[in-house]
């Protein structure tokens, strides 16, 4: 090789070198603030200002409302070792009534079981009990980073173990709401037990790279060469710090493989998980399924914006599956 072309190697190499410690760095920081714990803590003290003070909207009416009921029905918390040998922790609201249907209700990205007591009661009121775990990196969690529902859906597993342990006979629901519909829908592409008759998921993301790549581009405004940077940078620190790689957290190749029966809701006007997900995700699943847009409705607000034909949807689908 010429001394100008080992020179342009030289340089080329050296480039690279920057751009992928730029990529590193930049992954580094952005990592611990989206997925470490203070994310989390930061939003539940925005969360608990927002309670505190008096509102004309009749949408967080509701929740206020759902929330001082959650908080009087006083759920129990239970806590078992998952298959790594951490300890991880859910609520458990038991039914009125003795009955062998559970559900398996998931919050979403920085809420945690509080945050879904809207949900909670619906299910409640349908007569089932209620399995609300704590995802990765928050509430009660004892893991630093959020799983964005990857390696939570081994976690879920672990749950459905638990609850088929206390019962041979239950019959498992499971719902999410986006980071936990998501994490419904990577469980379903597992191999489960006949236990798990049917699965709710509301506005859950394609997969966490299409999410984070259109949060930087259509929230941040970040141009595409250094958000795809950024975004390697982040999957590269997630790997070490959080144990996952984005490449692997689809939602969408977990559904090829799913034989369980899916319920798939989102609001029109979602604009956080792009309403254009619903198609992605409808499509791929090979299960038994049904769709269900909600006019109008923006992120996790379609229970919200039409209850009646959220609920009554919702309630005909699980009746159809755990009859």
């Amino acid at each position: 090789m010429s001394k100008s072309g080992k020179n342009i190697l030289k340089r080329l190499s050296l480039s690279l070198g920057v751009l992928s410690a730029f990529s590193f760095a930049a992954g580094a920081v952005i990592t611990n603030q989206v997925l470490g714990r203070t994310v989390y803590n930061r939003a539940k003290k925005r969360n608990e200002n927002e309670l505190s003070k008096e509102t004309s909207n009749p949408h967080e009416a509701l929740r206020r409302e759902r929330g001082l009921w959650y908080k009087s029905i006083a759920p129990e918390s239970v806590s078992i070792n998952n298959r790594a040998g951490e300890r991880i922790h859910a609520k458990i609201i038991t039914a009125k009534n003795e009955t062998p249907v559970w559900v398996i209700c998931i919050h979403g990205y920085t809420s945690e079981p509080y945050g879904m007591a809207a949900y909670a009661y619906e299910f409640f009121e349908m007569g089932y009990n209620l399995l609300l775990p704590d995802m990765r990196g928050h509430a009660d969690s004892e893991h630093n980073y959020i799983g964005m529902g990857w390696l939570d859906r081994l976690d879920i597993i672990d749950w459905i173990f638990y609850l088929i342990e206390n019962n041979p006979d239950v019959k498992i629901i499971l719902h999410g709401v986006s980071m936990g519909a998501a994490t419904v829908m990577m469980v379903t592409g597992e191999n489960l037990p006949f236990n798990v008759k049917c699965a709710v998921e509301d506005c859950g993301y394609s997969s966490v790279i299409e999410e984070f790549s259109h949060v930087l581009s259509n929230d941040y405004k970040v141009p595409k060469m250094p958000g795809n940077l950024a975004l390697s940078g982040i999957s590269k620190v997630a790997r070490l710090l959080a144990g996952f790689d984005f490449k692997n957290a689809s939602s969408i190749e977990q559904l090829k493989k799913s034989k369980t029966p899916t319920l798939f809701i989102h609001g029109t006007q979602d604009k956080f998980v792009p309403f254009s997900m619903l198609d992605k995700v409808y499509e791929a699943a090979a299960c038994e399924k049904q769709k269900l847009e909600i006019e109008d409705a923006t992120h996790a607000n379609a229970h919200l914006v039409n209850p009646q034909l959220y609920w009554n949807t919702v309630r005909e689908f699980i009746q159809k599956h755990i009859d």
